[in-house]
């Protein structure tokens, strides 16, 4: 599959339907199956111990999965999260981004199912692995 967006192009549409949170990721690589997102980890993503907390985590398997969706599907805001497993496995590194890699499994006329692993900047060792499922609106001129 060949992604229908740049990775600029995607980071600015992201910018634009999603504003509130345009300064925490990075598009490292996309292409209309993969994606190397990262988590640019700020104070504000820590937990108490200083590592990133949870939810933090969450945003970036959320996001790994929309831009997995996106990049062949192009430009489709309303798309939505519909189902996520997540599995947190070791402690994430502090003070390092988070890297996530996605891979979208499965592109459907109304689902998509993207498998992502998030690692700590600079470690092979996964820190948390998610199954996320989008539900992409219906759009009669989409094949």
């Amino acid at each position: 599959m060949d992604a229908k967006l740049t990775a600029q192009e995607m980071m600015d549409f992201l910018q634009e339907v999603f504003p509130q949170v345009k300064d925490d990721f990075a598009i490292d690589h996309m292409d209309g199956e993969t994606v190397t997102m990262r988590l640019l980890t700020a104070e504000r993503h820590l937990r108490p111990g200083g590592t990133v907390s949870g939810p933090s985590m969450f945003a970036l398997a959320d996001v790994t999965a929309y831009v997995a969706t996106m990049a062949p599907v192009g430009r489709e805001a309303l798309a939505v999260t519909t189902s996520c497993s997540m599995d947190f496995m070791r402690k994430p590194e502090g003070g390092v981004d988070l890297i996530a890699k996605g891979r979208l499994l499965k592109l459907g006329r109304a689902l998509t199912v993207t498998d992502v692993l998030i690692y700590s900047e600079g470690s092979d060792k996964p820190v948390a692995r998610a199954s996320m499922t989008y539900s992409i609106p219906p759009n009669p001129g989409r094949a």
